[in-house]
C-alpha cells in the first residue's frame, strides 16, 4: 500500500508539472493511472478533483503571481465552467459516458495539429470562438471524463490565436473553481472516496505547481506551441486507442 501511494505522489508530481507548465494533463494523467488501478470511472474522476482543488489553488497563485494571467480572460472562463462542472459530475455518476470521451479525443487531435502548425509559424485561424461557451463545453467533459479542461479549453483557445502564455495561465487558474464545484458535486453523490489516494496525488501537485508556473513563464512560446500539440496527440490517441 505504501508502495502504491509513494508511486501516486509521483505521478501527481509529474502530471501537475506538465500541466502547470502546458495548461493540461493533470487530470488526464491522474486519472488514467487510478482506472489502471482498477478505480471505478466516478470514483477516480471524484479522487482526482479533490485533490486538484489544491493542486489548482497553488498552480493559480503561482500563475498570477507571474503574470501568467489575463484576467478578463480568467473570469469568461471561470463562471460557466463552474456551473456545467456539476451537471458533468451527476451524468457519471449516473449515466455512461464512455463514447463522449472518443468524440472529445478525435477533436483534440485535431486541435493539437493546428497547434503544431502554429508553432512553425504557420497560422490556422478558425472563427473566433465564444470563450463562455468553451468553458461550459469543457467544465461539462472535463468531470464526465475525470479530465479535460485543460486539453479542451487550452488547446481550442491557443489553436484560435491567443497568446499561449496567457491562455495557460487563466486556464490553470479558473480550473480552482471548475474544481472546486465538481468536487463538491461528487462529495454530496459519493461523499469522501480513496482519502489517501487524494492526499498522495494534491502533495505531489501542490510541490511541482510553482516549479511548473516558472517553467511556463520562461519558456520559449515556440517550444511551448510544440509540446502542447504533441502532448495533446499523444495523450488522445493513447485514449482511442484503450
Amino acid at each position: 500500500m505504501f508502495e502504491t501511494l509513494v508511486f501516486i505522489f509521483i505521478v501527481g508530481f509529474l502530471a501537475q508539472l506538465i500541466d502547470g507548465a502546458l495548461g493540461m494533463a493533470y487530470g488526464v494523467t491522474s486519472n488514467s493511472f487510478l482506472l489502471s488501478l482498477g478505480f471505478a470511472p466516478a470514483v477516480a474522476s471524484a479522487t482526482v478533483h479533490t485533490a486538484e482543488v489544491f493542486t489548482t489553488l497553488a498552480s493559480g497563485i503561482s500563475h498570477l503571481k507571474l503574470g501568467n494571467v489575463d484576467k478578463k480572460l480568467f473570469i469568461n472562463l471561470a463562471l460557466p465552467g463552474s456551473l456545467t462542472a456539476i451537471i458533468g459530475a451527476y451524468l457519471l455518476v449516473n449515466f455512461p459516458t464512455g463514447i463522449i470521451k472518443d468524440l472529445v479525443a478525435v477533436y483534440l487531435i485535431l486541435m493539437g495539429g493546428v497547434i503544431i502548425l502554429r508553432g512553425f509559424g504557420r497560422n490556422i485561424f478558425f472563427r473566433k470562438v465564444n470563450v463562455r461557451l468553451l468553458a461550459g463545453i469543457g467544465g461539462l467533459l472535463d468531470a464526465m471524463g475525470g479530465g479535460g479542461w485543460g486539453p479542451v479549453v487550452t488547446s481550442t483557445l491557443i489553436a484560435n490565436g491567443e497568446d499561449p502564455k496567457k491562455t495557460i495561465g487563466s486556464v490553470n487558474l479558473s480550473e480552482f473553481f471548475v474544481t472546486i464545484t465538481q468536487s463538491m458535486t461528487f462529495f454530496i453523490l459519493l461523499g469522501i472516496v480513496k482519502p489517501e489516494a487524494v492526499i498522495a496525488l494534491l502533495i505531489g501537485g501542490v510541490v511541482a505547481a510553482p516549479l511548473a508556473a516558472y517553467i511556463c513563464r520562461k519558456a520559449p512560446t515556440k517550444t511551448l506551441l510544440i509540446l502542447v500539440g504533441l502532448l495533446i496527440i499523444a495523450l488522445n490517441t493513447s485514449t482511442l486507442l484503450t
